[in-house]
């Protein structure tokens, strides 16, 4: 049996939070803070055991490590989980309690919304600690990340036609989009009013019925799928913007388009699936580079919000994107392999230039007044 240090070896600190008073269960993963301070969200689910939510948090927590390299912000890879039922358990006190957590580590890791939590859980946070990123402006925030987000999907699917074919343009395209969220729904709407053709699929009905309205003013196609079939459709990118891991040994021989490229964390379930598509002749766009436009928002918040500045940023990801397909194909390996490699050097780099410099000494940006 792997012992607990075996698996959180190439982790600087992994907290575990208990406060029996609100039911509080967390855990606060710190990968690296070579960069700076570490930052990543905090999700809150009902994990089936703690050693999945332990498994979740690591493997999210080193993926911001790399996101935050790729995006070039000076922050290192953290996370968080809180195991519960958002549906349920959710109280004032309980996130009070998290952000008592968050304080005790002296600025070493910034947190906010992810996945099962809200911007306005982590208001009652903001009373124990400075280091919430992602509120709202009313609270001193940037508001919702949702948008430079979408804005960096575009920016990939841009780049991916450009190596593609030799155009970026968006539309006479066919995109099938996985997950109607914030972030999925606004690269729709894009999308179609591109003139592109949707294949879609998402649990959530209103939000089928609102793009469909929006199709049909626009006079634009939108066909809408079963969540097995949106894996099967005929179009030139897949663009998944819901749940990890849907590449995968069940899906990727379904898949018949030219690319990969959307919104969600961890697409590939293993490594050696960024090999098979290679094989099949799919570009993939990797995951962490396409959706950091979030990653930057809440970043760029520490420095005093700035929305020009924000997307002004997110335009390095187009950039980006066709550096990591030029280096993956002059090198013979798949773009996950190239991204990785992009940030591990970029992280080899800077932490030299920042090594002088203490964590807990970090410019007075990094405190809200």
């Amino acid at each position: 049996m792997m012992s607990l240090f075996s698996k959180i070896r190439e982790h600087e600190q992994v907290v575990f939070c208990n406060d029996e008073s609100t039911g509080l269960k967390a855990i606060i993963a710190i990968h690296s803070t070579r960069l700076g301070p570490a930052l990543g969200g905090c999700r809150m689910l009902p994990y089936a055991s703690e050693e999945e939510a332990l498994e979740d948090v690591l493997r999210l927590s080193k993926g911001m490590t790399y996101k935050c390299a790729a995006a070039d912000v000076d922050f290192g890879g953290g996370k968080a989980v809180i195991i519960g039922d958002p549906a349920r358990d959710k109280t004032p006190e309980l996130f009070r309690a998290f952000g008592q957590f968050v304080e005790s580590l002296n600025g070493r890791f910034y947190t906010g919304t992810d996945m099962g939590t809200t911007p306005e859980d982590f208001v009652h946070s903001l009373r124990e600690t400075n280091c919430i990123v992602g509120v709202d402006e009313v609270y001193g925030g940037s508001g919702d990340s949702s948008v430079p987000t979408a804005q960096g999907v575009i920016y990939g699917l841009q780049a991916t036609n450009q190596a593609l074919s030799g155009s970026d343009d968006l539309g006479n395209k066919c995109y099938s989009i996985q997950g109607l969220g914030k972030v999925g729904f606004k690269v729709a709407e894009r999308l179609l009013e591109e003139g592109a053709d949707l294949y879609v699929t998402d649990i959530n009905q209103k939000a089928i019925e609102r793009l469909l309205s929006k199709a049909k003013i626009l006079g634009a196609g939108v066909k809408v799928l079963s969540s097995e079939e949106i894996y099967q459709a005929n179009a030139d990118v897949f663009v998944p913007c819901a749940m990890g891991g849907i590449i995968n040994d069940q899906t990727i021989e379904q898949l018949t388009v030219k690319a990969v490229v959307g919104s969600a964390n961890n697409q590939l379930l293993k490594l050696r699936h960024g090999q098979i598509l290679k094989e099949k002749g799919i570009l993939f766009a990797p995951d962490y580079i396409v959706n950091s436009g979030g990653l930057i928002q809440v970043a760029d918040e520490l420095y005093t919000p700035n929305k020009e500045r924000v997307l002004q940023k997110t335009k390095a990801i187009y950039n980006s994107l066709l550096h990591i397909y030029e280096f993956a194909n002059t090198s013979g390996i798949t773009t996950i392999e190239a991204a990785n490699e992009f940030c591990e050097k970029r992280i080899e780099a800077r932490s030299r230039r920042n090594s002088f410099f203490s964590h807990m000494k970090r410019p007075k940006w990094a405190v809200r007044t």
